[in-house]
């Protein structure tokens, strides 16, 4: 290896492991969003999930869940566990292996702690352990195969199934379906199997407003989220050296902020006409809602192409967030239902449409949009069975939620023995 090689590997090294912290800061920003937007008398409990998710994340995945994810030479339905033996990946672009497994396992627990804000406030803590567990062993592994593990959502042989039948792989940059639309349909799952929270419902099917009890908490969370990914994105180029590496993050960074930004502000409007007051809250999730949808095609689309696809997210979110609340009167305290798995979904499939070099709107047909819809209905689906078979049988054997009086009182006190606040 020449002195120059030894310096790119250097380079891109130090920016994967950067952007790690970027991502891994991600962790205190949900918390502090799931936090302002429920109640004082459970903050404890729900930061103390966000911190529960890393910990079991980290150790689960390094132990199976990275083998499952990158093993079997990326081939089949799924990898082979790894018991901690890093020795059988070796990364395409000489990256130390600890250092790309770091990388990954803070997607994994991302994946995991969105699952935390719609089951807020009524959740058995140990419960949350168990099926935090199996997300970070399995679930999230397995489909992350198919796609960044070389599985079969992204084998480009000519003789794979994509390519016969689209004749194009599935894309998903930096996880719009991978990470956030899974955690958002383990979300939903989860809170339809939990029920809603008590008093959230009248008589009449009418939706009580439970409001959070912070909004600082809640808007510092998004700026941290903001700021985090800008690790999440740009850091899944896993590359800095050359001149491509450099065009190319420039690019994912600036696509990323253009949706966040058209995000919020379409929310922010949409608010303002359907409420006649902008909504500083549903504000903060069309913010998340851009950002979510981006991370599938920031690599792919124009700086115009962003701003669209962050005012669709953005417009779309306040209505998603109303139609399962008051109509299909699920319990989602935090709108994770809305802002990860519904524009999850979106911005995926909006790929197929923005895309520059693949896209229906650019004169590429819709052999692509095929590939992302495929992809995306098969990922979500596993995710939907796997978390209505978890969610049940944890609620027919054990017990889901926790008693009438700990929910009415608080779970800080009776789940920890503690309060956030004195």
């Amino acid at each position: 290896m020449t002195s120059i090689q030894d310096l790119s590997i250097s380079v891109d090294t130090v920016w994967m492991l950067l952007a790690a912290m970027l991502v891994f800061f991600m962790q205190p920003g949900f918390a502090l969003c799931e936090a302002g937007f429920t109640r004082s008398k459970n903050t404890a409990n729900i930061l103390f999930k966000n911190f529960v998710d890393f910990m079991l994340g980290s150790v689960l995945f390094w132990f199976v869940g990275f083998g499952f994810m990158f093993g079997s030479n990326g081939q089949g339905f799924i990898g082979m566990p790894n018991f901690g033996d890093l020795g059988f990946y070796h990364n395409a672009n000489g990256l130390p292996t600890e250092g790309f497994l770091i990388f990954e396992t803070v997607f994994c627990a991302t994946s995991a702690t969105i699952v935390s804000g719609a089951m807020a406030e009524r959740t058995k803590f140990s419960m949350y352990c168990v099926y935090s567990f199996f997300i970070s062993l399995l679930i999230y592994p397995v489909e992350g195969h198919w796609t960044w593990g070389g599985g079969w959502l992204s084998n480009a042989d000519p003789s794979s199934f994509m390519m016969r039948t689209f004749g194009i792989t599935f894309h998903d940059f930096a996880g719009s379906a991978v990470v956030h639309s899974v955690g958002g349909v383990l979300a939903l799952i989860g809170a339809i199997v939990l029920g809603p929270r008590l008093g959230k419902y009248r008589k009449d099917g009418k939706s009580n407003a439970i409001p959070g009890h912070n909004l600082m908490a809640a808007s510092l969370g998004v700026f941290i989220l903001w700021f985090g990914w800008f690790g999440f994105n740009p850091g899944s180029q896993l590359a800095a050296s050359g001149e491509a590496n450099r065009v190319a993050i420039s690019h994912v960074f600036l696509t990323t902020n253009l949706s966040a930004v058209a995000g919020g502000l379409a929310t922010m409007f949409v608010t303002w006409m359907k409420y006649g007051k902008p909504s500083f809250s549903l504000t903060l999730n069309g913010i998340l809602a851009g950002l979510v949808g981006i991370t599938a095609s920031c690599d792919l689309v124009s700086p115009g192409g962003a701003l669209v696809v962050g005012a669709i997210c953005g417009t779309v979110l306040p209505f998603s967030i109303e139609f399962i609340d008051q109509k299909l009167h699920i319990d989602d305290p935090v709108g994770a239902s809305s802002v990860h798995g519904v524009c999850g979904i979106l911005g995926t499939l909006l790929t197929g449409l923005f895309s520059v070099s693949s896209g229906a709107f650019y004169g590429h047909g819709f052999a692509f949009l095929g590939a992302q819809l495929a992809g995306i209905l098969v990922i979500d689906l596993w995710a939907a069975v796997c978390g209505w078979a978890l969610f049940v049988a944890i609620k027919k054997t054990v017990g889901l939620r926790v008693d009438k009086r700990i929910e009415e009182e608080g779970l800080d006190i009776y789940e920890h023995g503690e309060s956030c606040y004195n």
